[in-house]
């Protein structure tokens, strides 16, 4: 969670831990990611028939136990993995089938996923063991209890979502999720809850935040950007989880009973007194040793076999929709009397950027870049698809991939709404900056 400067560049300790490791066995991580997902999809199908030895084994179950769509969901990543790893050669002087593995395994398509899920692989590994440190010894009941009073009312969620947020914020959007979701599955979060934090709180790292400002070539304005971008995320924080969809997800927990208390015991003075004595309880309960590591190896093996096949499959999808087809465009056509209406120049540039987000997070930079907006214009982007959050490609497709009570559709509900939210916000600023 706390930022670390390493070599004149702001990190985290898991993203350093990764990068050594990526160092030590980069070039094989394509390779593993490709046996990962081809063990997921064999498993699952094998899970169809319920085999004694997965259906008695609680990890199994849990990881390969998938209705159909999911099933098809993992072996399609199994597919694209398979065809981007091994590529295609003659596909432009060859029939249908090798164009359309060319398509597949591109480098700006599939390529790009998995590329992502490459990095995914380790930081994964690293965070599944890391986040019992942060989940089963206090910390949460402690935080909790002495945030209640203001993550309650303000973004209707319990106050120990207050370390969801700043993992996510300050480190990554995917180690939130991670978090939102081990949280739900353990029965401390309601549904509502889970679909409230991991939409809401999920944040892009203030590395990447620089990568696509660089793209629009306006790093001077670093310090105004960031701000606005956090500005922008806590008013979507406090919106969203008061209007559907987010409104009418029920409060209802997998496990019942786990929920801490909101209000403070009148046998403690206060509520740094109650979240101690609810820390100390939480740490008593712990099993040692043995319940750390197999804490961490099942957070660890259901996000390789959950998530990682999710994120391969939908985001090639959402990548060849983006570059291959106009459906993007067309989405974003809505926009232009919107952006027209804030008086955005090069409002029809713009707009074929809204939607293109929900795919992946760095297009619409890249679109922008390439355009003769003004600067203004290009600001607006810069900070809009940042703030959306819910790409398909990382953060989007580990939602989709994890047990949270979110659909697809939902998602890009809430994408939406963050979208005009964001809009809203930034460009009267943009006008008065530019």
């Amino acid at each position: 969670m706390v930022p670390l400067l390493v070599n004149g560049v702001w990190t985290i300790a898991v993203k350093v831990l990764a990068d050594i490791i990526n160092g030590v066995i980069g070039s094989y991580l394509p390779h593993i990611c490709v046996i990962i997902l081809t063990i997921s999809a064999a498993i699952a199908l094998i899970a169809q028939t319920k085999p004694k030895f997965i259906m008695q084994n609680e990890v199994l179950s849990d990881c390969f136990c998938c209705s159909p769509p999911w099933i098809a969901v993992r072996v399609l990543g199994c597919i694209f993995a398979w065809l981007t790893l091994l590529g295609s050669e003659d596909a432009d002087s060859a029939g249908l089938p090798a164009r359309v593995i060319a398509v597949i395994s591109d480098p700006d398509q599939g390529g790009v996923a998995l590329d992502l899920i490459s990095g995914l692989v380790i930081i994964f590994a690293i965070a599944s063991f890391l986040l019992p440190l942060l989940l089963d010894f206090g910390l949460l009941e402690f935080v909790g209890a002495l945030l209640t009073r203001y993550m309650r009312p303000v973004f209707r969620v319990p106050g120990r979502a207050a370390v969801d947020c700043i993992t996510s914020w300050i480190g990554d959007g995917t180690l939130g999720v991670m978090l939102t979701c081990n949280q739900y599955e353990g029965g401390y979060y309601s549904a509502r809850e889970a679909a409230v934090i991991s939409t809401t709180f999920s944040a892009v790292s203030i590395t990447f935040s620089l990568v696509v400002l660089n793209q629009v070539g306006m790093m001077q304005h670093f310090g105004v950007y960031y701000l606005l971008i956090c500005f922008v995320g806590i008013i979507c924080a406090i919106i969203c989880p008061r209007i559907p969809p987010l409104s009418l997800k029920k409060d209802t927990y997998l496990v019942p009973g786990k929920a801490m208390s909101e209000s403070i015991p009148p046998e403690f003075k206060n509520s740094r007194e109650y979240g101690l004595s609810l820390a100390m309880k939480r740490v008593a309960e712990h099993k040692g040793a043995g319940e750390f590591f197999y804490s961490g190896f099942k957070n660890c093996v259901s996000m390789w076999f959950s998530v990682l096949p999710t994120v391969m499959c939908i985001g090639t999808v959402a990548l060849i929709l983006a570059n291959h087809t106009e459906i993007f465009q067309f989405l974003g056509k809505p926009f232009v009397p919107l952006l027209e209406l804030l008086k955005v120049e090069d409002a029809v540039a713009a707009s074929s950027t809204m939607i293109v987000g929900f795919a992946d997070m760095f297009t619409p930079s890249v679109i922008i870049a390439g355009t003769t907006a003004p600067a203004a214009t290009k600001f607006i982007v810069a900070v809009v698809s940042v703030t959306q959050v819910l790409f398909l490609d990382e953060v989007g497709g580990l939602i989709l991939g994890s047990h949270l009570p979110i659909n697809i559709f939902e998602l890009f509900v809430i994408f939406l709404e963050r979208t005009i939210i964001s809009l809203l916000i930034v460009c009267p600023i943009a006008h008065m900056l530019f």
